[in-house]
């Protein structure tokens, strides 16, 4: 199994379709057995599920994603679960035992309604706590 997660400085990036990396975790017996760094050189909101569906991606650990994003997701075959801050690692790790804490419901919809170019806090929500996180 391979996981991919928004990242970076370590941390699961709270905006999907912004995120400058992803770590890739492999995964095999419940455990983490190796990561690398998949940089994103730029692509958008639209090219990064095809990104991860190229890099054999099965799920991805995600801070806030619109609906767009789980959609295209979703057509790749890649689970999503979103609404999850802090380490990367730990989150890897905790969906790779089974114990990852998230919330399915967990989405960025006011970012449906704005144009590219924009951050989560530029108008007043911090995404990680509005997204569930």
């Amino acid at each position: 199994m391979k996981i991919a997660i928004p990242y970076e400085a370590g941390q699961v990036f709270q905006h999907f379709g912004h995120s400058p990396a992803f770590m890739v975790y492999e995964v095999e017996a419940g455990k983490v057995v190796s990561s690398a760094l998949l940089p994103t050189n730029g692509s958008g909101h639209g090219a990064l599920a095809g990104l991860l569906a190229a890099n054999q991606v099965n799920a991805l650990v995600c801070g806030g994603i619109g609906g767009g994003a789980r959609t295209a997701l979703a057509a790749a075959g890649i689970a999503v679960y979103a609404g999850v801050t802090g380490s990367a690692d730990a989150a890897a790790a905790a969906l790779a035992s089974g114990s990852l804490t998230f919330d399915p419901n967990a989405v960025c919809a006011h970012h449906e309604h704005h144009g590219e170019g924009h951050d989560c806090g530029s108008h007043g929500h911090d995404c990680g706590g509005h997204c569930g996180g």
